[in-house]
């Protein structure tokens, strides 16, 4: 049995920083239909709010270099919205 470490940061109402153990990831989107953008690639999730029914979709890619500026973007947009603490 794994130990798994997750963390998310809300950047935004709709966008968020995941953190794990794997990596960073931003997510976009709402409760019920988000994208995330990940390491490894894409993950496009829809669901049905509180009966646990979901479909989610993965395009598998490098996607690091382009999900680090993301990232930095969303970290100065936080930032800029926390008033530079």
């Amino acid at each position: 049995m794994a130990w798994r470490f997750y963390k998310r940061s809300r950047i935004l109402p709709g966008v968020s920083i995941n953190w794990s153990r794997s990596g960073p990831s931003l997510s976009l989107g709402r409760r019920g239909a988000h994208v995330t953008f990940g390491r490894h690639g894409v993950r496009e999730s829809i669901g049905v709010p509180g009966t646990g029914v979901s479909y989610t979709t993965t395009e598998r890619f490098p996607l690091w270099p382009t999900l680090a500026v993301l990232i930095v973007v969303a970290t100065i947009a936080l930032a800029v919205t926390q008033g530079w603490q």
